[in-house]
């Protein structure tokens, strides 16, 4: 690792002026992905700013938008805190199934929402959340749709000195989670996320590709039909999907459509 110099601010304002003060700085959140980088100097900034104590990236709250409930989740809440917590498990629970899925034990005591939803990684789980659950992403000032957040592998629509500070989930009539998971790191061969709203389901996909997507034509098929078999003739392209040891491009496209027709049977069975 090479030499940084270490901030921590008090407040967001504080956060942002260190950033643009820097030579070549950069946000330190649960620091899952940050610190190993580091550790193998993939990554060497010249200032972390820590923005593990600013409380307006805290904090799980019930939200109206547009005459909509839902649920508004601090950038800084740890995996483990939005899988246990009573709100969100009374009114999203298909978030807190997510978040408890993630890696293990360890690393959802330090990894947080934010870090996770910024970095981007195509394995991370709530990726296909955002996707799938209509969200808005807050910056310091400015609101993203999920739909026009994840660019390609490790890119987003953030800038590089904007800040994540809270995501908002849209509450859906039902949803579900499932997974295809890396027995040795827990993260999502392929994840798929389904859910159904008054004005039609939406599918998100992780895992698959470089980064989260909508599975659109497994949509517009459930739309029609809400039922496993509608999907049979449905085909997944495997261009540009991801190939390695783990699983080859052409098995993520199949385990896409299985992992929607498990998430649809289950959801058929709850009605």
């Amino acid at each position: 690792m090479y030499s940084f110099d270490y901030h921590c601010p008090v407040d967001l304002a504080a956060a942002r002026s260190l950033y643009a003060e820097a030579e070549d700085p950069m946000y330190l959140s649960g620091g899952m992905t940050l610190i190993p980088s580091m550790k193998q100097r993939l990554a060497a900034p010249s200032d972390l700013i820590d923005l593990s104590g600013l409380q307006e990236l805290q904090g799980i709250e019930l939200i109206d938008s547009q005459g909509r409930t839902g649920i508004r989740v601090g950038a800084l809440s740890r995996h483990n805190e939005v899988a246990g917590n009573a709100l969100v498990l009374s009114q999203l629970p298909v978030l807190a199934q997510v978040a408890s899925s993630i890696g293990d034990n360890q690393v959802r005591n330090r990894g947080t929402l934010g870090g996770s939803v910024a970095n981007s990684d195509p394995a991370a789980d709530l990726p296909a959340a955002l996707l799938g659950l209509q969200a808005v992403i807050n910056t310091q000032d400015r609101q993203i749709p999920a739909d026009e957040f994840f660019h390609d592998l490790f890119e987003t629509a953030l800038a590089a000195d904007d800040v994540l500070v809270s995501v908002d989930f849209a509450v859906p009539l039902r949803a579900t989670y499932q997974k295809f998971r890396n027995p040795a790191s827990g993260y999502a061969v392929v994840g798929v996320l389904v859910a159904e709203y008054a004005s039609g389901c939406r599918v998100g996909v992780t895992g698959a590709g470089p980064c989260a997507f909508r599975a659109c034509a497994l949509e517009d098929a459930l739309n029609h039909s809400f039922v496993p078999e509608v999907l049979n003739d449905v085909e997944v392209p495997d261009a540009g999907f991801n190939s390695d040891l783990h699983a080859s491009s052409e098995y993520r496209a199949h385990l896409v459509k299985v992992l929607a027709k498990r998430a649809v049977n289950e959801l058929n069975q709850q009605r």
